[in-house]
């Protein structure tokens, strides 16, 4: 999708027009399903918030493009217009042929759409068993992935500035210090 001129997601605009924790199955894009997922942070001593990492996305529009286009350049390997059309065995069991044909980055990206698929589904069901602990080691998977296999949270063409590498380096380390994200 392309909203003025950027080619964006819809993922991050309807959670924050929606607001709290959601789920969004996009295989209609006019018409997504928006579940949200009840939970009470206040129960577990947790809060949601947003953290300004203090990044710029004004130079982004390549590397945001570059992420669905190597997304569908694997797809269209196994004959598909979607990632989500593939079968994971299946392409899993073709790496090497996929590495050959669509290079190494567009291979890590499809690596972590299947497990991101799949973890979104297993944080639902751990946030239905109360599981809170799971949850927020899910969460820090999903982050973790984002960072080396989707590889969208820093410019490949400016890697000096990696604002939110060190958010999720902070997160998953010591998440009592994001206060030192901040300018001094």
């Amino acid at each position: 999708m392309t909203i003025v001129g950027k080619p964006c997601g819809l993922l991050n605009q309807c959670a924050c027009a929606i607001g709290g924790l959601i789920s969004i199955d996009f295989n209609n894009p006019s018409k997504p399903i928006i579940n949200p997922i009840n939970v009470d942070f206040a129960k577990y001593n947790h809060s949601l918030c947003i953290v300004d990492t203090k990044g710029n996305h004004a130079d982004l529009t390549d590397e945001y493009a570059a992420v669905p286009a190597e997304m569908k350049k694997v797809a269209n390997f196994f004959g598909k217009e979607y990632l989500r059309d593939v079968n994971p065995d299946e392409f899993f069991n073709n790496v090497s042929k996929v590495r050959k044909a669509c290079q190494d980055r567009a291979v890590l990206r499809a690596i972590h759409f299947f497990n991101e698929n799949e973890r979104v589904s297993k944080i639902i069901e751990v946030l239905n068993q109360d599981d809170f602990d799971e949850f927020k080691h899910l969460i820090q998977e999903s982050g973790n992935s984002s960072y080396r296999f989707l590889q969208n949270v820093y410019a490949s063409s400016d890697p000096q500035n990696q604002a939110v590498s060190i958010a999720l380096a902070i997160g998953s380390t010591k998440p009592s210090c994001f206060h030192c994200l901040g300018d001094e």
